[in-house]
């Protein structure tokens, strides 16, 4: 009886430390899946370190671009650190041509927000060069250049507008500081008027060979016409055009003279004169040719 409660026992505590030497296996277990667990995730942050790393990089010109952008309305060129990823590699090429596409969308943000004037950089970033381009009935014609300094303040260093348009003036009144759109709209106004005038007056001596321009002023804000009028006694009128608007192609006044004070009074030359003060000269004065009112 004795003999078999050992045997009882024995098996008890076999089986005892049995299910103890499953146990610690299984957490022998349990520990190395969670040391590779751990390892696999280490090796995974490590990786996305050094990409990161690689991205920073290649965004670190395009931070550049941004602070500048909202600085100054400005967009930033590209620099060296871009032009470091182009070591042929794909995840290089693949980073670089996300830094080009962002650098395009920022360009094209700056060129939206000053009103779609071309902007180069000058002076490695110190100073910017805006090209404001005048056109008339959809030719393009003279194009002016300002060269501003970013400084603390904005300041206009060099440029080739004509001396007759007030530059100073417009620098004072169109808040250049502030709002250098609104600056650039309004000095790019009055460059498309003065070169429309212009334009208008060249294609009048063009067209109109019986016109003739007795008088202009370099601004194109004064012109002073003679016309012939046609029939068996011609007459010399003279036709003074006045501009007060100098952001405008058209004149404010138009006033007539000739000897003959019945001509000036009648009913298709008061038609004339509204003509002019509506209508580009040269169109006008096509219309005037046709209704036989000039030569």
């Amino acid at each position: 009886m004795e003999e078999s409660r050992k045997g009882v026992l024995g098996h008890l505590n076999m089986l005892e430390m049995e299910a103890n030497n499953f146990e610690l296996k299984q957490q022998e277990l349990r520990q190395r899946g969670r040391e590779e667990e751990l390892n696999a995730t280490l090796q995974a942050l490590l990786t996305k370190r050094d990409q990161l790393k690689v991205e920073i990089k290649a965004n670190t010109s395009l931070q550049k671009m941004r602070t500048l952008l909202d600085r100054t309305d400005v967009p930033y060129e590209r620099n060296e650190d871009v032009d470091d990823l182009e070591d042929g590699s794909d995840n290089s090429q693949l980073l670089l041509m996300m830094a080009r596409h962002t650098q395009l969308k920022d360009l094209l943000h700056a060129h939206h927000l000053i009103g779609g004037y071309d902007v180069l950089q000058t002076r490695k970033g110190k100073g910017v060069c805006v090209s404001l381009a005048t056109a008339y009935e959809g030719v393009y014609l003279e194009t002016y250049n300002l060269e501003i300094d970013l400084g603390s303040n904005l300041r206009i260093c060099r440029h080739n507008i004509p001396p007759f348009i007030p530059l100073e003036r417009l620098v004072t009144q169109g808040n250049m500081q502030t709002d250098i759109r609104d600056f650039l709209d309004t000095l790019s106004q009055y460059l498309n008027a003065y070169a429309g005038r212009k334009q208008q007056l060249h294609l009048t001596k063009e067209i109109h060979s019986s016109v003739q321009v007795a008088e202009s002023n370099a601004l194109c804000t004064i012109l002073v016409l003679m016309f012939t009028t046609p029939g068996e006694k011609a007459e010399a009128t003279l036709c003074t055009l006045q501009y007060a608007d100098h952001t405008q192609r058209l004149p404010t006044r138009v006033n007539i003279e000739s000897e003959d004070t019945a001509l000036v009074s009648s009913p298709q030359w008061k038609k004339n004169q509204a003509l002019l003060l509506g209508t580009p000269l040269h169109t006008a004065l096509v219309t005037m040719k046709k209704n036989g009112s000039i030569a």
